[in-house]
């Protein structure tokens, strides 16, 4: 029997219309299928038979998120540890990871209890910070690392190292570095190029940077970027997928390189990744 874990970003209104359609999907598969949600959860959607206390130790075959593809983000970093795969349910706004669009709901759960569909790996990130003499490990990110400044600070002096060679310093408002999957995200936006995912590269892009020659590299993954903090003042933020965030002061070393465990996503054959890549991007245009 499979067991399924369900975590619904209770932010979003639409999340309890979805958790009803799955509860009515799932109401005559209890021979097929085991539904788990945090107590907590299962009191809020009214679905007190899918509630147990321990959600984070509990064996399960796979994770199921109902939001967008940050709360898709937040559960892969929850699982992947564990070597579970992950699968999102579209409700937010571009959704280029969630797999799942409402509209075609009932038909990917089949797929999902049947088996039919495909487990791929990404690339983690870590992050660690050498601070006053002491290193320690920071988080892990499946999108992105941020360095950036905070409120209205000024623009950071930034020193970029990949594997201890010298390779630019950075009058900037930081610095981005993502993974291949991340590439679709904030690097984007900030004139990262698109990299397929399967590529097994990470990317460092600097965000405005107060030069003309200032531009976004591409290197293989197993190498590690070493990223200087030389500005003197103190609000300069490291970030994790926009979700974790912790404080970084002058002369810290930040350092970043992939992680020991890829995170495993559930993808369906019949969606290719340029299709969403135009779907998402462009409108299909």
């Amino acid at each position: 029997m499979k067991t399924i874990a369900i975590y619904p970003n209770i932010n979003k209104d639409e999340s309890a219309k979805v958790m009803e359609r799955i509860h009515s999907y799932f109401a005559d598969k209890q021979d097929r299928v085991r539904i788990v949600v945090s107590r907590s959860i299962a009191e809020m959607f009214n679905c007190p038979e899918y509630g147990i206390d321990d959600l984070d130790n509990e064996p399960i075959d796979l994770g199921l998120s109902i939001g967008g593809d940050g709360t898709l983000l937040g559960i892969c970093r929850k699982l992947y540890t564990r070597k579970i795969p992950a699968c999102g349910i579209n409700i937010g706004n571009v959704g280029f990871l969630t797999d799942i669009e409402l509209t075609e709901l009932e038909s990917r759960l089949d797929n999902l209890l049947n088996g039919e569909y495909q487990v791929v790996e990404r690339t983690v990130i870590s992050g660690s910070v050498l601070s006053q003499g002491n290193r320690r490990m920071l988080g892990h990110a499946i999108n992105d690392v941020v360095i950036g400044k905070g409120g209205l600070s000024r623009m950071l002096s930034l020193s970029v190292r990949i594997d201890d060679t010298m390779i630019n310093d950075y009058k900037a408002d930081g610095v981005i570095v993502s993974t291949a999957t991340g590439s679709t995200a904030y690097s984007l936006s900030a004139g990262g190029p698109i990299v397929n995912p399967s590529v097994p590269a990470l990317l460092i892009t600097p965000i405005c940077p107060h030069t003309l020659d200032a531009r976004p590299m591409i290197i293989p993954d197993d190498e590690e970027v070493q990223i200087y903090i030389a500005a003197v003042h103190q609000d300069i933020q490291m970030t994790f997928d926009g979700q974790e965030s912790f404080q970084l002061l002058p002369g810290d070393v930040v350092y970043i390189r992939k992680g020991k465990n890829p995170a495993r996503i559930i993808k369906f054959g019949d969606k290719n990744y340029y299709d969403t890549l135009k779907n998402k991007l462009w409108g299909n245009k």
